[in-house]
């Protein structure tokens, strides 16, 4: 793999993109080879990571509160009782 060196980044530019890639938990390098890829429009987006959410009128959508309550049952029923298996 080929190494660049980028000369006259100046402050401001380098604490941006320090900032910038602490908030997507990504490396300066990794973001800077993200920017130049997406520049050159050879930045692929992965397949089967897109949410829809195009049915949510028609269904709903469960609430953060409303999913932790069904998730308390359903780890309540996987719940082996040692009596009946003893």
């Amino acid at each position: 793999m080929k190494a660049v060196t980028i000369r006259g980044v100046d402050a401001e530019v380098a604490e941006k993109l320090k900032s910038t890639a602490a908030k997507q938990g990504k490396s300066v390098n990794q973001l800077i080879l993200d920017i130049i890829k997406e520049g050159l429009g050879l930045k692929k987006e992965k397949k089967h990571t897109r949410e829809y959410d195009d049915l949510d009128d028609l269904f709903g959508r469960w609430s953060d509160e409303e999913f932790q309550e069904i998730q308390e049952k359903i780890n309540r029923e996987r719940t082996i009782d040692p009596e009946l298996w003893s």
